[in-house]
């Protein structure tokens, strides 16, 4: 039996336990604030939420989020807690949490920790390294410096990067739908997404391609995959889930980060400029400019995305968790 904690910050922590797990041979509990997806047969414990009210949440730098006397932290704790004493599982995977790993930890429970790019040298994320036994990145490995600035070697050489993890099958060649040149506009779950009225003066700079919005500030796409593979240029943010989908599909991108702790996007969004992948890189949402922008997005070759996202990394994560303990 393995535990996976799964974080309620956007989706792409989710689309890592569903991929991997469907890769075990071993049940898998997830553990979440989120509500099950639609159809998921397994085991699904659902956390209280801890991010409500309560006092300082740091213990003096030691940790992210454990805010002095917050009824749902505590709860929440206590859940986690009375599961591993019920099940006895042979690991737990915290994707992310300090203070999940830590209290696996605690209770004598091994720890395999999924990575995220960004700024991760604080005392906090330090500790949570420490307490796992395994380190695992969904990035190809030659990026792994690149997207944890900071770390030193010792943390560095730890890290096992199975590639990016799309919850899609690579995609083969096919032969382009008829009609004007389409863009696709991918919005996040972790926030609102781009200002509306800004994107809207993106979209009149290039009238003659063909605009769709999934995700905020559009309607929200649980299935993005087909939308994704009949564009000819995606407009994404940074998040790693949609950057393994886009990869996935073989789709020539143009990548605008959003903010979000750590700088994990920004810090994705300078990786991928640097690493001559078939995307441009804004630091933020151009409102003008696009009908150039979107021809010379159009002109990359997609095909450069293999040495990002190969389609077996959940095969890898799961072996490195058959390794493990």
């Amino acid at each position: 039996m393995i535990g996976w904690y799964v974080h309620h910050q956007g989706r792409g922590h989710l689309h890592r336990a569903m991929a991997v797990g469907a890769e075990l041979d071993e049940p898998v509990t997830v553990l979440s604030s989120l509500d099950p997806p639609a159809g998921h047969a397994g085991d699904w414990v659902r956390l209280d939420r801890d991010d409500h009210g309560g006092g300082e949440p740091s213990a003096g730098g030691r940790m992210h989020w454990a805010p002095l006397g917050q009824d749902g932290l505590r709860r929440r704790m206590h859940q986690v807690s009375h599961w591993i004493e019920r099940e006895r599982p042979r690991l737990l995977v915290a994707d992310v949490s300090v203070e999940v790993a830590l209290l696996a930890r605690l209770h004598g429970v091994p720890v395999v920790s999924v990575l995220v790019p960004g700024r991760r040298d604080d005392v906090a994320h330090r500790l949570g390294f420490d307490v796992s036994e395994r380190l695992v990145a969904t990035w190809p490995a030659a990026a792994t410096g690149a997207l944890l600035p900071g770390l030193d070697q010792a943390v560095l050489t730890r890290v096992r990067a199975v590639g990016g993890l799309s919850r899609f099958p690579v995609a083969l060649g096919r032969a382009r739908r008829p009609g004007p040149p389409r863009v696709l506009v991918l919005g996040g779950a972790g926030d609102e997404g781009w200002d509306p009225a800004l994107l809207a003066r993106a979209v009149g700079s290039a009238p003659d391609w063909e605009w769709l919005v999934c995700g905020p500030p559009g309607p929200w796409c649980a299935e993005p995959h087909q939308l994704v593979l009949d564009a000819d240029v995606v407009v994404t943010h940074a998040g790693q889930n949609a950057l393994a989908e886009v990869a996935a599909a073989r789709r020539p991108a143009v990548v605008v980060p959003r903010p979000r702790p750590h700088d994990e996007q920004h810090v994705t969004a300078a990786a991928l400029r640097e690493g001559g992948w078939p995307a441009l890189v804004e630091q933020d949402l151009p409102t003008g400019g696009w009908r150039e922008r979107l021809h010379r997005a159009s002109t990359l070759d997609g095909a450069g995305w293999a040495g990002w996202c190969d389609g077996g990394a959940a095969r890898r994560f799961a072996q490195v968790l058959a390794e493990a303990a």
